[in-house]
Parts: structure tokens; sequence; C-alpha cells
């Protein structure tokens, strides 16, 4: 099994469910988080009291007490929470599959609840001092960089995006030409903030900057509302459920001495994503699978260029070569690896990458809205944490 955590198909997603992505929820994170579990029980045929696991990330602000109260869950002998969000997103398929293959937990809820634009905070801001929801509790990243005004996740990505661009002879256009292909799936996607807006390459040129010479507006994901929840038990009982179980073929996590929260500014290459190449090596050549059994790639999108840097680090294309794989039209529904096709962080919307896990299950159940023909095998990456997931 190697360094791979979980052996093939230890757990299946049997049921998937979301509120709407807004800008103004008008309601609390916890009645988000309900509405979302209780739409993704429905769909998995289950009851609140058939769970007895619920996982979440360290960022999420809604009480675990207050929430299976909520519900009407009756039991829980398991709950965790993966360290922040982000890059740990994926992280929580992971969680819930160990508990599930291990026989600790046998219905399993992961869930993140997000007010991103009108929370108190809103979450693209910048960040004059650690809170108990940033994510970031006194960390390196945070000491170092808040001295010299590095205080917003844009420009904490900022060091690494304009490392990449000197390092490889990218331009700002080519993280342009990624972003006009999501709000092209955006578009067609009734769920998406960027619904019937397609953009152009010159408007995402003529975007203010929000860190020049790297992240323009258009490049960044965005602040939004709302919840996904996903039901996970184990391949046995999803045989006698609603629908075609989707399973988490294999999850893996990779942190990396000197990686940090949000960003790499302690590794030796900056310009290279060592994480998501380790990563990819785990979910690969570790688990036994190609790069050629992909059908559809999630890749986690909070800036354009991060994206860039996971489908090198994956090893989809070498190292410099994103560029030159993005305008050749491989993230396209036709083209070699249809990439975040509900428009992504960016186009869709940001529910902490956990919707990217919500596109993977309806691409691989074919109901999604830009449906890939055929789709049976899906890359979910985090750029620390990720997964397979398979319909095999």
């Amino acid at each position: 099994m190697g360094r791979s955590t979980l052996s093939r198909n230890a757990a299946s997603i049997v049921g998937a469910g979301c509120t709407e992505f807004s800008r103004r929820a008008g309601r609390t994170e916890l009645q988000l988080a309900c509405e979302s579990i209780t739409a993704a029980l429905e769909d998995a045929g289950l009851a609140p009291p058939d769970v007895d696991g619920v996982v979440s990330y360290t960022v999420d602000p809604v009480d675990e007490t207050e929430l299976v109260r909520s519900v009407g869950i009756e039991e829980v002998n398991f709950s965790s929470r993966v360290p922040y969000g982000g890059g740990g997103s994926v992280g929580v398929l992971q969680h819930a599959a160990a508990a599930v293959a291990s026989g600790t937990a046998e219905v399993v809820v992961a869930y993140r609840a997000i007010r991103a634009r009108s929370g108190a905070t809103r979450f693209g801001s910048a960040k004059t001092a650690p809170t108990p929801t940033s994510g970031h509790s006194g960390t390196t990243a945070m000491q170092w960089c808040m001295p010299f005004g590095v205080l917003t996740p844009a420009s904490w990505m900022a060091f690494n995006s304009v490392r990449y661009m000197h390092e490889f002879g990218v331009e700002s256009a080519d993280f342009g030409r990624a972003v006009v292909q999501l709000r092209d799936y955006a578009a067609s996607n009734p769920a998406a903030w960027g619904y019937q807006n397609p953009i152009t390459l010159d408007e995402h040129q003529e975007s203010r900057w929000i860190v020049e010479p790297c992240i323009h507006l258009l490049d960044c994901c965005q602040e939004t509302d709302g919840s996904v929840a996903l039901v996970i038990t184990s391949p046995q009982r999803a045989r006698d459920l609603p629908h075609t179980p989707v399973h988490i073929a294999t999850s893996s996590t990779a942190g990396l001495f000197e990686q940090e929260i949000a960003s790499d500014h302690y590794r030796p290459n900056l310009a290279i994503m060592e994480g998501t190449a380790a990563l990819g090596s785990r979910l690969f050549e570790d688990a036994g699978f190609s790069r050629n059994d992909i059908d559809i790639a999630l890749i986690y999108d909070a800036f354009s260029p991060i994206l860039l840097m996971q489908l090198e680090g994956l090893g989809f294309c070498g190292f410099g070569e994103a560029k030159d794989f993005i305008a050749d039209g491989n993230l396209a529904l036709n083209g070699s690896l249809p990439t975040n096709t509900n428009g992504g962080l960016i186009g869709e919307g940001y529910i902490h990458g956990l919707n990217l896990v919500l596109e993977a299950v309806r691409q691989l159940r074919g109901t999604a809205v830009n449906q890939v023909a055929d789709a049976r095998t899906a890359v979910i990456s985090a750029s620390r944490t990720g997964a397979i997931l398979t319909l095999d």
C-alpha cells in the first residue's frame, strides 16, 4: 500500500447536498450547515439518527454540539476537524473514509458552512491579528509576514506566483486563459456566481490589480455564503442506498518541512508546489493510478496561479508547461483533462473547496451541468490534500 493512507475503495460518498451560493445568506452558519446536511441525508436516503460521525475544518464556526442537536443526530462515535481549510480541504474525505474503514463510524457527514461575504469579517480582507476562524493562530507565516504588510490571502500567494512567473516566463494573460475557461463553465451553471456572465481575456486583463503583477481581481475566488455536505459510508452499506456510490478510491495528505498554512514561503523553491508534487506521487504512483485514468480534475483555485502550479505538481504537464497545456484547450470539456467544470472557486463560489468535491460527485453520477461524457474517475486536489474518486 506504500505511503497511501487508505486502501482502495475504503469508503463511498452516497449523499451530497448544498445551500444556494450567495453574497448574503441572511442566516447563520449553523442554519446553513443544517440545511446542507439535511439535503445530503435526503439525497442518500438516510435519516439523522443514521449518522454517527461528523467532520469539518478548524476554521468552521459551527459548534458540533449545536449541530448535532439541530440536525437530530442521536449519537456520535467519531468527530474530527481538519486543520484550517484551503489546502487541507479535501482532508475531510480522508478523515471520514478512515473512520468508516476502521469501523469507528458507519455513516459520517463532512460539511463546511461559511459566510465569507456577509460574516463579521470578509474572508479575503486584511488580517491584522489572528482570529478563531481565520485559520491562522500565530504561526511563523503570520509573525513574519504581518509586520511587512502581507495581510491578505492574495498577498500571501503573490510571493510564490511572482517567482513562478519569473522562473518559467509566465505572464498574467496565461493565468487569464485559465480564468476565461472557468468563467465559461460558470456561465452555464445556474448555481454559479458567474452564471450567464462569461468573460474575455481582455476583460480579465483590464480588471483591477489586487497584487501586481500576478493577481487581477478576476484571478480571485469568490467570497461566498453557503454550505456543502457529503455523506460517507462503507461500500457494503452503499449498495442498499438510492444512488450509485462514488468510491473514495484513495485519499492522501502531504505536509512538508517548512510548509506554511496558506503559502510555501520557506520551502527551497517558491516556483513549485512541492507539497502538491508529493501528493501527486501518493495519489498516482503509490496508489496504482495513472494520469491517463483521470476523466476530470477538480483543483483548488483560490487564485488562478495555484491552479497552474497544481496541474504541474500533480504531473499532468511538466513544470512551467501549464500555460501551454491550458492554451491548447486541455481544460475544456473536449480537452484531455476537463477541469473545474462547475466554474471552480473562481466562477461558482468558495465553500473552502468542498463544492469541488460536490462537482466531482455530480460528474461521476452523470448529473453535472457541464457533464463530461462517460466520466468514471475524478481527481480532487487542494495543494496538500487530495483524493481520487471512482465508480469502479
